[in-house]
């Protein structure tokens, strides 16, 4: 008899998951970048180009959309993100790069239709700049020097544009106008490649979401792990500003020592019950594949609340939180219940991240609405 293959449950981090890698936006516009300066170099834009990635690795780029004018050249990167669920995979990164007989030899980099404007300090970029981050500034410029070079060698100087056609419409996929990066994406890569759900590029957009807000002068920060939970936040926390709320998503770790390092005084979690377990539990992150929600934990909640012995055994055999939720709020324990479960909360997150901040945890329903608020000052 053939062997009953093992069950792999949600949370199983042996789940199939894809694997191919894929390139950075900063990679992309690299590699546009070069195809276009070696189209005014040699009078036509190759097909493929070879760029030095921010880790100095040399990559194969395909280019299309290739042209030349008087002192001047466009082309285009595809990006392909590889596996990874990217909001900019498929983005068409446009570069057009002119040449200025001014004998500066210099190299100028500005950002064009579909990339986004800096409005905020705290991003490290200049406000009113183009949201082209440091490393990939730094990439483009190395490639299109060196590309450049004979053009550079004579004093002419290069003006690279960068563009993303349809960036405006990525850009409401991202984090961006929260951190005030408005009309378009931003150009990104610390190394040129992504790797399929590293979600890097969320991570880092939490912890500047948080320099953001200090550096608007605020002293309080409102996680939260996702849009349900931050709309019931926001109209649970009517007093503070927009720039206040992050979408930590399944990073604790991350926001919470940004939220630490940038003296916040205040810190509030917004989540539903299965992050809000995953919480307790501890974990620095709480996606499903990372690590199963602890059922333990949940039943021991459970029982605390009054739940009949029945149902606190079915729960530890439950899939998920949420059956707990909706069994007990059936029995009008919901409230009990999610307290029992922020207290527990607190108390992880207090052991984990000390420093002289409060903590204050909100939990929600599955419809966004406020369950139960519990300030750390309730605990004994």
């Amino acid at each position: 008899m053939a062997a009953t293959p093992e069950k792999v449950r949600k949370g199983d981090a042996r789940r199939n998951r894809g694997q191919r890698t894929g390139y950075s936006t900063g990679a992309n516009a690299a590699a546009a970048a070069t195809a276009a300066t070696l189209g005014l170099v040699l009078g036509r834009v190759p097909e493929m180009v070879e760029a030095t990635l921010p880790n100095t690795t040399r990559v194969r780029f395909a280019i299309t959309n290739g042209w030349v004018g008087q002192d001047q050249a466009g082309a285009v990167s595809i990006k392909d993100a590889g596996d990874d669920p990217d909001a900019t995979n498929g983005a068409h990164l446009t570069a057009v790069v002119r040449r200025m007989p001014d004998g500066a030899g210099r190299v100028d980099l500005k950002g064009g239709d579909g990339v986004g404007t800096v409005t905020l300090d705290g991003l490290g970029l200049t406000v009113g700049g183009p949201a082209i981050n440091p490393v990939p500034r730094r990439n483009i410029i190395e490639n299109v020097s060196l590309a450049g070079a004979p053009l550079l060698a004579r004093g002419d100087s290069l003006e690279v544009t960068i563009s993303v056609p349809g960036g405006q419409e990525m850009a409401k996929k991202t984090l961006n106008a929260r951190l005030g990066i408005l009309g378009g994406i931003s150009i990104l890569g610390t190394t040129g490649i992504v790797r399929p759900y590293s979600t890097a590029a969320f991570r880092a957009s939490v912890i500047q979401a948080v320099e953001v807000a200090a550096n608007q002068r605020q002293d309080t920060v409102v996680f939260t792990t996702g849009g349900r939970t931050e709309k019931c936040a926001m109209r649970s926390f009517p007093a503070l500003g927009e720039v206040c709320f992050v979408q930590m998503g399944d990073f604790v770790k991350a926001a919470f020592t940004a939220a630490v390092r940038q003296g916040m005084r205040h810190i509030i979690v917004g989540a539903m019950v299965g992050k809000l377990t995953k919480i307790a539990q501890g974990l620095s992150v709480t996606h499903a594949w990372r690590e199963a929600v602890d059922r333990d934990l949940i039943a021991d909640a459970a029982r605390e609340v009054g739940a009949p012995e029945t149902l606190i055994e079915a729960v530890r055999a439950a899939e998920t939180a949420r059956f707990a939720a909706e069994q007990l709020g059936e029995l009008g324990l919901a409230e009990a219940f999610h307290r029992a479960l922020a207290i527990r909360a607190i108390r992880s997150l207090r052991s984990r991240y000390p420093g002289p901040h409060r903590l204050t945890v909100l939990a929600c329903n599955f419809e966004g609405q406020p369950i139960v608020t519990v300030e750390e000052s309730e605990l004994d």
